[in-house]
C-alpha cells in the first residue's frame, strides 16, 4: 500500500473543489449582476453630483473596483459592492462644498478608517446602529434622490443643488418644472423617455416570463427608452462620454495638500466611513438572511476589504464603493454559490467599457433618471413606519425625525438628529421604571407590577416600594412587563425574599419569567428564535 502526501495547500484544494462545482452558478449570476449594475452604476454617478461628461465612466469604475478589487478579499462572499444610491447624497454634498477634485481625498480618507477599524476588530461596531435611524437615513435619501432626479428626468438641472436645504428645494419646485415642460417640446420628450423607462420597468417585473427576467428590469428599461429615443430622434440629452475613459479618473493633486489641513475634509472621510459601513454591513447580515449556500459574514474582513477597495476608488477619484441591496439580491437569486459571480460581474463591467464605450452615448440622460426615481421610491420604505408605530412609538418617532431632518435640512443633519434621538430613547429606556402596587384585603395579597428597566438608577426607589410592605404580607412580584433588570435589583429582589420569609411573610418571584423575557425581547414577540 503505498502512501500519497499532497503538496498542494488545503485552502488552495478547497477554492479548486468550490470552483469546479459552482462555476456554473457564478458564471450565470455574474451576467445578471453585470447587466444589473450596469444602468445603476452610471444612474448614481449622475445623482451624484458627478459632472456630466465623466458620470458615465466614473460609475462604472467605481464597480469595476468593488468587484476586481474587493470581491477576492470580501468577508461576505455574496456580497456586490459598488456605488451606493444611499451614497449619492452625501457624495453631492462633498461635491458641492468641497469640489470634485476633493472627492478622491474623501474617499481616500473613509477607506482608510475603514481598514483600520477592521484591523481592530470594530466591524461587529458599526452594526450597533438603530434599525430605525438607518431606515430613517435611507427613507430620507430616497425622498432626496427622487426629488433631484424628477428634475433631471424633464432634462432640468436641480434648482437645489448645491444649495442650503437643497432637497426642499428640489421637492417643492417639483409642480413648476413639470408646468414647465409641458410647453416645451424637449422636456416633454424627456418626460416621455422617463415614464417609458419606468412603465417598461413595471411591465417587465409584472409580465416577463421566468426565463426573460433573466435579463434584468432596469437593464430592459433603459434599452426600451434608448431604442425609443433612436427611433424618433427626440430631441433629448444624451449620456456624454470622453473618447478616452481614462480622462475620467481624477489622479491626486496638489489640492491635496493644501486640503489634508482643513478638518472638515477629515470629518467628512469619517462621515463618509460610518455611513458607507454602516449601511454595508447591515446589508451584508440582508444577504445572510436571505441564502444558507454559504458561510456567515465576516465583518472585519468585509469591512477591510470595502476599505481597501475605497482607498483605491479615492486614489482614483471615482465614487465611494459599498455593499448595494439591489445588486446582491439579484446576485443570490440568481443562484450565486462563492465570491466569483461578484469577481466576475467585474470582469464583465471592464470588458464593456474597453469594447463597447460608444454604446453609453446612446443612452438618454432621463432613462437613468427615471431609474434613480424608481430607486428612490423603493428606498422609503414607508410601511416600515407603520410596523414601527405599532411596535414602539418611540423608534417611529427616530424614523420621522431622521428622515424629516433629511429631506428637509442635509443628511448630516439627519443623522445627528437620529444619533442624539436614538441615544435618548436609550437613556430613557433604561432610566425609566412603572411600579405599580395593587392590594387585596379580602385575601390578604399584594401584587406588585414592574414595567420597564430596573437598573441602578430606580434601584432607591424599587427599594422604598419593598420597604414600605407590611410584615407577613402573602406578596407577588410580576415582571412579564420587564425588559432589562441589572445585577443590582436583582440583588435587592433576593435579599428582600429571604428578609420578607424570614419575617413571616410570603413572598412569590417567577424567577422563571426571567427566562421568557430573554426569550421575547432577543428573539421577538412570539418567543421562538430565528431561523438559522
Amino acid at each position: 500500500m503505498k502512501t500519497y502526501i499532497s503538496t498542494t495547500p488545503p485552502t488552495f484544494r478547497i477554492y479548486a473543489e468550490s470552483f469546479r462545482k459552482s462555476w456554473k452558478e457564478d458564471l450565470l449570476a455574474s451576467l445578471v449582476v453585470f447587466l444589473v449594475a450596469l444602468p445603476l452604476s452610471m444612474g448614481i454617478a449622475i445623482a451624484s453630483g458627478i459632472p456630466m461628461e465623466m458620470a458615465a465612466p466614473i460609475g462604472i469604475v467605481t464597480a469595476i473596483i468593488g468587484g476586481i478589487v474587493c470581491g477576492p478579499l470580501s468577508g461576505c462572499p455574496l456580497q456586490v459592492r459598488g456605488p451606493a444610491a444611499g451614497l449619492a447624497v452625501m457624495v453631492a454634498l462633498f461635491i458641492g462644498e468641497y469640489g470634485f477634485e476633493t472627492l478622491g481625498l474623501i474617499v481616500l480618507i473613509a477607506g482608510s478608517v475603514q481598514l483600520l477599524a477592521g484591523f481592530m476588530g470594530l466591524g461587529q461596531l458599526f452594526r450597533a446602529v438603530s434599525p430605525a435611524l438607518i431606515q430613517g437615513m435611507l427613507a430620507g435619501i430616497g425622498v432626496t434622490i427622487f426629488a433631484s432626479q424628477c428634475h433631471i428626468m424633464l432634462d432640468y438641472a436641480p434648482p437645489g443643488t448645491g444649495k442650503d436645504f437643497g432637497g426642499m428645494i428640489n421637492l417643492l419646485s417639483l409642480p413648476q418644472a413639470v408646468l414647465s415642460a409641458v410647453g416645451n417640446i424637449p422636456n416633454q420628450s424627456a418626460a416621455l423617455i422617463g415614464l417609458s423607462t419606468i412603465a417598461s420597468w413595471l411591465l417587465w417585473i409584472r409580465f416577463a416570463s421566468k426565463k426573460l427576467r433573466l435579463i434584468p428590469a432596469p437593464l430592459m428599461s433603459v434599452m426600451v427608452a434608448t431604442v425609443i429615443a433612436t427611433l424618433l430622434a427626440l430631441p433629448v440629452k444624451l449620456i456624454p462620454t470622453p473618447e478616452d475613459l481614462s480622462a475620467a479618473i481624477n489622479w491626486p493633486s496638489s489640492i491635496w495638500l493644501d486640503s489634508l489641513t482643513h478638518r472638515s475634509i477629515w470629518l467628512a472621510g469619517i462621515s463618509l466611513a460610518f455611513v458607507a459601513s454602516a449601511e454595508s454591513l447591515l446589508t451584508a447580515t440582508a444577504v445572510d438572511s436571505m441564502q444558507r449556500r454559504t458561510p456567515r459574514t465576516q465583518y472585519n474582513r468585509e469591512l477591510m476589504a470595502e476599505g481597501f477597495g475605497n482607498v483605491v476608488c479615492g486614489i482614483l477619484g471615482v465614487l465611494p464603493v459599498t455593499g448595494v441591496i439591489v445588486r446582491s439580491t439579484a446576485n443570490v437569486n440568481a443562484g450565486a454559490r462563492t465570491r466569483l459571480s461578484g469577481v466576475l460581474h467585474g470582469v464583465w463591467l471592464l470588458l464593456f467599457v474597453v469594447v463597447m464605450p460608444s454604446v453609453l452615448a446612446h443612452i438618454p440622460v432621463a432613462a437613468l433618471a427615471a431609474i434613480l426615481v424608481f430607486t428612490g421610491i423603493k428606498l422609503t420604505k414607508f410601511q416600515f413606519a407603520k410596523i414601527l408605530w405599532r411596535q414602539d412609538k418611540g423608534e417611529a418617532a427616530i424614523y420621522l425625525a431622521t428622515l424629516g431632518s433629511v429631506v428637509v435640512v442635509d443628511l448630516f443633519t439627519g443623522i445627528a438628529v437620529g444619533i442624539v434621538l436614538a441615544l435618548a430613547k436609550l437613556m430613557y429606556s433604561f432610566s425609566h421604571l412603572d411600579i405599580e402596587v395593587i392590594e387585596e384585603p379580602d385575601n390578604g395579597q399584594t401584587f406588585i407590577y414592574l414595567k420597564g428597566a430596573a437598573s441602578f438608577m430606580r434601584l432607591p426607589i424599587l427599594a422604598d416600594v419593598l420597604e414600605k410592605l407590611p410584615a407577613k404580607t402573602h406578596v407577588h412580584i410580576l415582571i412579564r412587563d420587564l425588559n432589562f433588570i441589572d445585577h443590582a435589583c436583582l440583588d435587592l429582589l433576593v435579599n428582600f425574599e429571604q428578609q420578607h420569609q424570614a419575617a413571616g411573610g410570603v413572598l412569590v418571584f417567577d424567577w422563571a419569567a426571567l427566562h421568557s423575557v430573554f426569550q421575547r425581547h432577543a428573539w421577538g414577540a412570539n418567543g421562538k428564535p430565528p431561523l438559522v
